[in-house]
């Protein structure tokens, strides 16, 4: 088994989380989000955006991909691509930042990209600073 290094992580993350983007369905605000997520059992799980007419009933990517990498098995977030249109990089927007705190430890890499742009790599701790997570609730 050869272990690929984290530029061919992100690679295959980045591909992962573009060939995703293509499908979501964005009608309304025609902006299309793909997020692939590198689990702790080694697979890389995506999703993109779903927009509904009833605005707060859509979904945005990045929960796409953990609902997807609980489906497939996994567990934990070891990185997470966030893909969008235009140069600037598409960050997690607050909501799907705790979501993936939940997922994910602060030290945790969240790559941002937009598709003409350069990515921005950040951790879970610098995008959610002093963030509210599952420790906080145990007994």
């Amino acid at each position: 088994m050869t272990l690929m290094t984290t530029k061919e992580h992100d690679k295959a993350l980045f591909e992962a989380a573009e060939a995703v983007r293509k499908h979501a369905y964005a009608p309304y605000s025609k902006f299309q989000v793909g997020a692939a997520i590198l689990a702790d059992d080694g697979n890389i799980y995506s999703g993109c955006n779903v927009e509904n007419a009833a605005y707060p009933v859509g979904n945005c990517a990045e929960p796409s991909a953990i609902a997807a990498m609980l489906a497939g098995g996994g567990k934990r977030i070891k990185r997470i691509y966030v893909t969008g249109p235009g140069a600037m990089p598409v960050t997690p927007c607050g909501g799907c930042r705790q979501r993936i705190r939940e997922f994910a430890d602060p030290d945790v890499e969240v790559i941002s990209h937009g598709i003409d742009g350069t990515p921005l790599v950040q951790t879970l701790a610098q995008l959610l600073p002093h963030s509210f997570g599952p420790e906080f609730l145990a007994p």
